[in-house]
């Protein structure tokens, strides 16, 4: 029988008739239509840095700019992220990555997206919303305001994991010192520390647990006192990676004696310490403590969103500590002047952010109509022109869970896995900024 014979395979389409592709494309022309976009991320990039005609070529400006905002849009690791744009025709296309061109590494490209800080990708955004003004796909008259939170990369704290991760880390550094030829004298008490651990998970009773956190204590006090003797010696005997772990062991020496007095002052002494206080991790201690509604507590950081008729962020605030959200109203009403030169006419808020004090406020600022969700003892006719205005708003208002729901479901608003405060900030402001380039192609301002 005849072999059947084969086809030569088609030359490859380079715009793939796809919805995502066409997407892609309609976000690349928003890009290219405002230079000073990939002009601030070039800045941010060479600030601090020498520039040189010699050496490898790097990546540009615009190519770092478009590899986040890829990462954040299809929430891709550092590790796959390389591995997509080498082989994705759409995304190398986006990223303005030839066909020819080797593709960038991991560490390459994690190092440059990270230099990105959040004052810029904030600067970035609001060049966006003023691109939607013009574009009159949002002029920001009408806009409502809620608070969400956005997770530290954290496990759930309790005492006896923090002491745990302090002696283990302080082990760990001290080992590193040790493997470099300084000589450290230390126990590693890692094992015993992890057998307390789980004795004061498993204990039946509180005399047992207590007896537990006692020895526990008394292995991160000894790691603690390793750690402190060895800073001098890695500073003075380690050349420069002896100074990088000397610094690294000051940092974690200082958490760790705050993790100890404050495990002192709750299990052994009773005393509640004020969220304010507390640490909640010793890898990301910039973390706050976030009560919502007395019922769930998250780990994070409090996030308040001001989004448009048209769904799109028009600003993000970004808190310290766990303020009430009528702390957060005038601010965010300010904010809005700075952005569109003017107040907006009509603004929809959460039940937390009422209190007369805030509309009267708001009323001052010639806003005509004030929404919030709880009327707290205030009147309708106080708050709107009328009862369907205030009903209206109050609908509209409930579209911004949608906007958040959506953010934290897709663009990973919902846990931040970047380390470091300076990172979380970045983090939020990129999957705010992404979001807004999704809803302006989405709405063909192109």
């Amino acid at each position: 029988m005849r072999e059947k014979s084969k086809k030569q395979l088609p030359l490859m389409n380079l715009t793939p008739d796809h919805p995502q592709a066409r997407e892609l494309e309609r976000i690349s022309r928003i890009l290219d239509k405002e230079p000073t976009i990939a002009e601030w991320v070039h800045q941010e990039l060479c600030r601090g840095r020498q520039l040189r005609d010699t050496g490898a070529c790097g990546m540009s400006a615009e190519q770092v700019l478009r590899a986040a905002i890829i990462k954040q849009l299809f929430g891709f690791s550092y590790e796959l992220l390389p591995f997509h744009l080498a082989d994705s025709i759409s995304l190398r296309a986006f990223c303005r990555i030839g066909i020819a061109d080797k593709c960038f590494k991991k560490s390459a490209i994690a190092k440059n997206i990270k230099r990105i800080g959040a004052a810029t990708w904030e600067q970035i955004n609001r060049v966006l919303v003023a691109y939607g003004q013009q574009g009159k796909v949002e002029r920001g008259r009408q806009v409502r305001i809620d608070c969400t939170v956005v997770e530290s990369n954290i496990h759930p704290p309790t005492d006896s994991r923090l002491l745990f991760d302090s002696v283990r880390v302080l082990a760990r550094l001290l080992d590193g010192l040790r493997q470099r030829g300084v000589r450290v004298n230390f126990t590693d008490h890692g094992r015993r520390a992890k057998r307390r651990l789980l004795a004061v998970q498993y204990a039946k009773k509180e005399a047992q647990r207590k007896a537990a956190y006692r020895d526990l204590l008394k292995l991160a006090r000894k790691t603690v006192g390793y750690a402190t003797a060895a800073i001098p010696l890695a500073k003075n005997n380690a050349g420069i990676e002896g100074l990088a772990l000397g610094a690294e062991l000051e940092r974690y020496v200082g958490l760790s004696r705050n993790v100890i007095e404050q495990t002192e002052r709750r299990v052994l002494q009773g005393e509640r310490v004020p969220a304010a206080e507390k640490i909640v991790s010793i890898f990301e201690p910039h973390t706050d403590i976030i009560v919502k509604d007395r019922r769930d507590t998250y780990y994070g950081h409090k996030v308040c969103l001001c989004v448009g008729a048209s769904n799109l962020i028009t600003d993000c605030v970004i808190t310290d500590g766990n303020p009430a959200d009528t702390e957060l109203t005038l601010t965010m009403l300010d904010r809005q002047r700075e952005i569109y030169g003017r107040y907006p006419l009509k603004v929809a808020l959460d039940g937390g952010f009422a209190s007369k004090a805030n509309l009267a406020a708001a009323k001052q600022r010639q806003i005509k109509d004030v929404c919030f969700a709880k009327k707290r003892g205030l009147q309708v006719a106080q708050m709107c022109r009328s009862q369907w205005v205030y009903n209206r708003l109050r609908r509209f208002r409930a579209g911004v869970e949608s906007v958040i729901s959506w953010i934290k479901r897709s663009l990973g608003f919902d846990r931040c896995t970047w380390k470091g405060q300076r990172s979380f900030e970045s983090y939020v402001w990129l999957s705010t900024l992404t979001a807004n380039l999704i809803t302006l192609a989405r709405a063909k301002a192109v």
